[in-house]
């Protein structure tokens, strides 16, 4: 969602917060902004729409200053335009602020301030903050400990920096739910909601957490508590390369992460199959398998296509552990006062590591005692910070708003904890050592999906201009038709719905007519005749079908009106295939339509607000 970057030090500030920015686009936003000191004054350039045009419309390639931060806001307190959009100033423009998160108290402090001559002029709940921060420094305090108090008077989330024209040789910074980063530099320093944002200029960073605010200068820095507790923030090492981030000559990066699944799949096993014990290895969860076996049950909770992920886990591990397990939108677990002993595992699935509603949940099934295993792509992320014990997916920075690479490393993550709970209970090593063959071999199995794109871009163009989807599938392929109708929704603004195969005949076989395309999850297996009949049902309605077939299915080729074939494997690898032609038919029918399908509308990256 909405994006931070600073800059203190002795270069200009400018090539960095407007690169710093454009590197976080990808999280989602509608306006733009930047605030600096110039001449011991407080300066603001923002306006609605993207960075490219900030830059167009204000010279800022002419800029140079040495203390600024940045902001990309994705609305939510008022609509997208200039006034709402961030850098906020205090009444006499001297200080001013950029905020991610939201203020839930802000109109009871509104009215406080309002009382007290403080006039406002945007529709923001952030615009309070630097209010507050005034106010503050009116009764003498320094900024930090006017930011400190004024923390302490909020509720709610935030990622905060704060530059006043009164201490011009620091920025303030805070998170609480919403992730900042420092990175550390020679005599200069830096400020990030993103580690994209930073990698071009230092490897070396400072992760603040929650209710941790901090001092930053060109040469130093220092962290307390908002409760005022001295910290001691160790600096790391993270290893990101900037051409992981780039498009690699791809037109999106949609596309590029796509076509990397067969390595980011290699990436999320290597070191990780036992292949003379016929099991897997996941070292981060090493010490807590026999309590994950010895669950009540195991609850996944997670939000949008990591939800899908949960499904397809539900799967596995009642197949192979054994163990009762539920689903829940994050959403809605943190807001139903869930059931939860120390007898249960809860499962944290999450791309960015930075979800709101999994954040809050986490914390929740935490405090009950539960325990709590994060499933993570972002190193040092938060939910990779609060969970006890985790894995994470070594899938590699993912750009685009609609998941990919993620989505199939978080799948073969959960093959290989199933595996590993299986082969600890009651599966043979031979039965375990197939199943390794299978997953060893799913990379080259992708690439041969891709290597056959041009077959999905051709039935994509035939489809571009339909107004509804219907996607099916049954058992691990119910979940991929979830997640395949969210992918076209998402990049292409077609209107689909996932169900269940057998379902269709309890409601949505009314919606079919020679009008209405239908993709079919219809691999072999276990269901295969079942989901020939419903295809057949499809037909006698006119229904236009999309077949996901295997190779050898001479059967069902007769019968579609379209096929896309993929390899054959074993039930619980099937999601990671089929779902690798749903992702590209969205990918083409929204670029055949001209729509940015890197930054959809109205959608962010990573959800960092409820």
């Amino acid at each position: 969602m909405c994006g931070i970057v600073g800059y203190i030090g002795n270069r200009n500030a400018c090539p960095f917060l407007t690169e710093g920015l454009k590197r976080l686009e990808y999280r989602g936003y509608d306006s733009a902004g930047i605030a600096f000191l110039s001449d011991n004054e407080l300066e603001i350039i923002k306006d609605k729409g993207k960075i490219s045009e900030l830059e167009s419309n204000n010279s800022l390639s002419n800029l140079n200053f040495s203390v600024g931060i940045g902001h990309t806001r994705w609305a939510t307190h008022g609509e997208p335009n200039k006034i709402n959009a961030h850098p906020h100033f205090n009444h006499n423009k001297s200080i001013c602020i950029v905020h991610n998160g939201i203020i839930e108290n802000y109109e009871e402090i509104k009215i406080k301030l309002e009382k007290d001559g403080f006039r406002f002029i945007s529709e923001t709940d952030s615009e309070v903050l630097v209010h507050l921060i005034d106010y503050f420094l009116s009764r003498g305090y320094s900024l930090f400990q006017a930011v400190r108090y004024s923390l302490n008077e909020v509720n709610g989330t935030y990622g905060l920096a704060v530059i006043s024209k009164k201490e011009p040789d620091k920025i303030i910074v805070a998170r609480k739910g919403s992730p900042l980063i420092i990175g550390i530099g020679k005599n200069e320093n830096f400020i990030a909601s993103d580690l994209q944002a930073l990698i071009s200029y230092t490897n070396k960073v400072v992760y603040l957490a929650d209710d941790e605010i901090a001092e930053i200068r060109n040469d130093s820095f220092f962290t307390r508590t908002i409760s005022d507790e001295s910290i001691k923030k160790e600096i790391e090492d993270v290893d990101l390369e900037l051409e992981q981030i780039s498009k690699g000559g791809y037109a999106h990066f949609m596309l590029k992460e796509i076509m990397e699944q067969p390595n980011s799949i290699q990436n999320s096993i290597r070191g990780r199959l036992l292949f003379e014990e016929g099991t897997s290895k996941l070292g981060g969860i090493e010490n807590y398998v026999d309590r994950i076996l010895n669950s009540r049950r195991i609850i996944i909770t997670a939000c949008g296509s990591s939800w899908h992920v949960g499904l397809i886990a539900e799967y596995m591990l009642e197949q192979f552990a054994g163990i009762p397990v539920e689903v829940d939108y994050a959403s809605e677990f943190r807001y139903r006062n869930p059931i939860i002993s120390n007898d249960d595992t809860v499962i944290f699935i999450s791309q960015s590591g930075e979800t709101a509603d999994s954040l809050a949940a986490l914390k929740e099934a935490k405090r009950k005692g539960a325990l709590i295993v994060g499933i993570c792509n972002v190193v040092g992320s938060s939910i990779a910070r609060e969970s006890m014990t985790g894995v994470y997916i070594h899938a590699g920075p993912e750009i685009g708003v609609a998941s990919t690479k993620a989505f199939s490393s978080q799948v073969m993550i959960f093959a290989l904890l199933s595996l590993l709970l299986a082969r600890r209970l009651n599966m043979s090593k031979q039965d375990g050592s197939n199943i390794i063959l299978e997953i060893n071999s799913i990379s080259e199995k992708i690439k041969n999906i891709l290597d056959n794109n041009e077959i999905i871009k051709n039935i994509a163009e035939k489809f571009k201009d339909v107004k509804n989807f219907l996607y099916l599938g049954r058992g691990y392929n119910f979940p991929v038709a979830l997640e395949g109708a969210l992918k076209m929704k998402e990049i292409s603004y077609i209107h689909a719905e996932g169900y269940p195969a057998a379902e269709m005949k309890h409601g949505p076989i009314a919606l079919i007519d020679e009008n209405m395309p239908i993709v079919v999850l219809a691999p072999k297996d276990s269901v295969y005749e079942k989901v020939v009949s419903n295809i057949k049902e499809l037909k006698a309605r006119k229904g236009i079908i999309i077949g996901i077939l295997n190779e050898q299915d001479n059967e069902l080729s007769n019968i579609v009106d379209y096929v896309i074939r993929v390899p054959e494997t074993i039930r619980m690898l099937m999601p990671i295939l089929n779902i690798i032609p749903l992702q590209l038919l969205a990918y083409y029918i929204a670029v055949s339509k001209g729509l940015n399908v890197d930054q959809p509308r109205n959608l962010a990256k990573s959800v960092t607000v409820e």
